[in-house]
């Protein structure tokens, strides 16, 4: 029997677990994840006990509220292994983030974690629409960001024929989407756009392509983005979810079928979703900042980590035995507090894609006039819009914004590639106040 099929059997045997059966699942897996992660990391030794709380208290899955959180300041701390819970021998892999913003967080994974990654990857691309024998365009960064070997090997476990074309040189990109014709891409939907662009650019439809299913993550991205990107590219746009800190893309995946939201893979993924001002957990339904719990993983359990995303949990859909998480569309890192109302990239970005002539590029750069700070949305015009149009759409924006989010912005309009291309997660957000950028 094949790779492929075992994997195709696997997702469906997990499918197909009653609510009860997950239920028993989990709390075994939780309780060995607990008591793995007190015994083995210091950080969690010191953390159960300044909380007053054991491994042993564990006896439903609801006394998971009990323990504390983790952040990703704890993992900066413990900068590089001490969040390990293997000998160093033991770790197969490692993975970290850019740092950009801080100290890098840096995850390890045994071998074991490898193969739970790749197939819980193998079932995202097949909810997806992926299927043994396609061929699968992997346009995510490869190296110590998680994106592009996550999807490398989640790809080849289902069976199919990886394209590692990684970020990057964006014709070569579409040439060889041309002359390979791959049915699926994972990307950026961000990185996508500028794919789309470039397209157009070189005269070729991107809607007369082979591409069928574009899986897009690791950023945040609206309905509106999906719309421009289905309809530009004649495809179906789905969603997935993942963090390097709980294991990497492929812990939460929409599926092809419905398009309503990401659905959990719970046996390996233990969701909560809290209150973020007062840490309570949330009613089912409400919306908060999701956390995860790893079930499974060896090198590097995690235990209610905040994720800064904010989302709701509902109930299964195209894959009932398992609880969807609604689209993320902020985090709590990514907002701004303007004169005292909460701004989300997210909601500039609906109103901008519903504004003509405007492009879906755009940053938004905070500043200071006077005491005041400021906002102005730099965004691109298309390259089909007259010139007498800009100020026109310039004012829609404003207006918009105005009525939609409730705060006063200015607006740049600018011409077509300006703004630098995102070869990974765009950055959105400009912080000039003070000199900072």
């Amino acid at each position: 029997m094949s790779d492929s099929t075992d994997t195709a059997e696997s997702a469906e045997s997990a499918e197909s677990l009653s609510a009860d059966e997950l239920h028993a699942l989990q709390l075994e897996r939780l309780q060995w994840t607990l008591r793995h992660a007190y015994r083995n990391v210091p950080c969690y030794t010191r953390k159960f006990d300044e909380a007053g709380v054991h491994p042993d208290d564990c006896r439903e899955l609801a006394d998971l509220a009990k323990f504390p959180t983790t952040t990703k300041q704890d993992l900066r701390e413990n900068y590089p292994f001490g969040m390990f819970a293997v000998p160093e021998s033991e770790v197969s892999r490692i993975h970290a983030s850019s740092g950009t913003t801080g100290q890098s967080t840096v995850v390890g994974y045994t071998a074991a974690d490898l193969d739970v990654w790749a197939t819980v990857m193998a079932r995202s691309i097949r909810a997806a629409g992926g299927r043994p024998g396609h061929k699968v365009h992997v346009a995510y960064g490869y190296g110590l960001f998680t994106g592009g070997l996550g999807a490398h090997y989640g790809a080849e476990k289902l069976g199919c024929t990886v394209i590692p074309a990684s970020g990057g040189m964006t014709a070569r990109q579409v040439r060889l989407i041309t002359d390979f014709r791959p049915e699926v891409i994972m990307v950026t939907p961000s990185y996508m756009l500028t794919l789309l662009d470039e397209f157009e650019r070189q005269c070729i439809d991107p809607a007369a392509s082979s591409l069928r299913v574009g899986i897009f993550g690791a950023e945040p991205w609206t309905e509106r983005m999906r719309a421009e990107i289905e309809g530009r590219a004649n495809l179906d746009a789905v969603d997935i979810y993942g963090l390097s800190e709980v294991m990497g893309p492929g812990v939460a995946q929409e599926c092809v079928e419905t398009k309503d939201g990401l659905h959990i893979w719970e046996d390996h993924f233990y969701p909560e979703v809290i209150d973020p001002f007062t840490d309570q957990v949330a009613a089912p339904g409400e919306q908060g900042e999701l956390l995860f719990t790893s079930l499974t993983k060896q090198a590097m359990p995690v235990i209610r980590y905040r994720t800064r995303d904010l989302t709701r949990l509902l109930p299964g859909t195209a894959r009932p035995a398992f609880r969807r998480m609604e689209k993320v569309t902020g985090r709590t890192d990514d907002m701004i507090i303007l004169r005292g109302v909460n701004v989300f990239p997210t909601q500039i970005e609906e109103i901008v894609l519903r504004t003509e002539g405007l492009a879906p590029h755009f940053q938004l750069v905070r500043s200071t006039k006077g005491r005041m700070e400021q906002l102005t949305v730099h965004v691109e015009a298309r390259a089909d819009t007259p010139a007498g149009r800009r100020a026109a759409a310039a004012a829609e924006l404003v207006a918009g914004v105005k009525d939609g989010v409730g705060v006063t912005v200015e607006v740049a309009v600018l011409d077509p590639d300006t703004l630098e291309r995102s070869l990974g997660k765009m950055r959105r957000v400009l912080d000039q106040r003070d000199g900072r950028s």
